[in-house]
């Protein structure tokens, strides 16, 4: 069946299969972690489209401007949208941009302009490349962008496995988030996972301070949504670190019963000795460390947060820390009943060496 590429809905975009080893005999490329876009240009209109069909052109004018500069008049990207701060990519400042309000808009794309990373051209004037193999398409990309723009960039790619393994290693100091290889005979399929994924993965033993429900939980049937974790520094603080929150449904309704039975609130034994009671009594702080606000009330409001005590210890599998934060939701590996909550510190976790997002663009 064709796909039609100049449609007004978006197709969706090609993924890839997470694996632990960089396969052999294939095109490498740095794994960017932004948002994924496909680029849709007809004429002087330029599309952006989310990996979920949002469109997302209304938060990012300064690249509507850049990629019309820097693409042909006629053509479907795929690629991903960054920001850069102090030469590494800046996760948590790009969330920042998809904001309703239109002057905080035009405000960020001036103070934190975001960048565009090109990967896969998927057609070209009035030609559908999504049947034609990915080195061929490759081609293509490299002579029809224009990679002279400041804000517009085609990701690197190698043939050599040696130079993809290296690049797995040294560019997560800036930021990134593995390698993808790309079979070069591969076509671009949609919403197929024929691409392959390779992800720094790491444990660390966190602290487990409290817990949402579930959007789908119920006075009757509570699930758990998310685990709150922590991490202590070097002041004694329990830090805000992230979140755990992919459990099977018998699971979550497991979890959610044992946590509830140690929920604690204002008023109740043991909660004036928990490391955030300060910030679930005042509805104007925070979590330490924390980005969102968090409920102290005791109702079972879906989604609204809730403390336990005792404090638990868990061990966590995860990729990547963003400075004091996980990046993504950690992945829970096992209960660990034999750590105190206060051993969990932050010097278990293991700092890239910092690389500039520049030594990425010149590879």
């Amino acid at each position: 069946m064709s796909i039609d590429v100049w449609g007004s809905e978006p197709i969706k975009p090609m993924l890839a299969k997470a694996v632990t080893d960089i396969p052999a005999g294939m095109a490498y490329e740095p794994k960017w972690d932004g948002f994924r876009c496909l680029v849709q240009r007809i004429d002087d209109k330029i599309t952006l489209w989310s990996r979920g069909g949002k469109d997302l052109t209304v938060y990012f004018p300064e690249l509507v401007a850049a990629l019309l500069e820097a693409t042909p008049a006629r053509c479907l990207l795929d690629g991903e949208i960054v920001i850069i701060t102090e030469d590494r990519l800046d996760f948590e400042r790009l969330q920042e941009r998809i904001h309703p309000a239109a002057s905080r808009i035009a405000k960020l794309s001036v103070e934190r302009p975001a960048q565009f990373i090109a990967f896969d051209l998927l057609a070209l004037d009035d030609e559908n490349l999504t049947t034609t193999p990915e080195a061929d398409r490759r081609k293509a990309l490299e002579a029809a962008l224009d990679t002279d723009h400041d804000a517009v960039h085609l990701t690197a790619q190698t043939l050599d496995l040696d130079v993809a393994k290296d690049w797995f290693v040294r560019f997560e100091g800036a930021g990134l988030d593995g390698v993808i290889a790309k079979p070069l005979d591969g076509t671009y399929q949609p919403d197929k996972r024929t691409m392959f994924k390779i992800k720094h993965k790491r444990t660390a033993d966190v602290v487990v301070l409290g817990f949402r429900l579930h959007k789908n939980s119920t006075e009757e049937t509570p699930l758990l949504g998310s685990l709150q974790l922590g991490l202590f520094d070097e002041t004694g603080t329990c830090q805000f670190i992230g979140v755990a929150s992919s459990f099977p449904t018998a699971k979550r309704a497991e979890l959610a019963t044992l946590l509830l039975a140690q929920e604690v609130g204002p008023g109740d034994a043991g909660f004036d000795e928990h490391p955030w009671a300060e910030a679930a009594t005042e509805m104007h702080d925070r979590r330490p460390g924390a980005i969102s606000r968090w409920s102290g009330s005791q109702g079972r409001v879906e989604q609204e947060g809730h403390l336990i005590m005792p404090l638990l210890v868990v061990e966590i599998s995860f990729d990547y820390f963003e400075g004091t934060r996980l990046r993504h939701n950690g992945q829970v590996v096992r209960w660990r009943t034999d750590r105190e909550p206060e051993s969990c510190t932050y010097e278990q976790i293991e700092v890239p060496t910092a690389v500039g997002i520049s030594t990425v663009f010149d590879a």
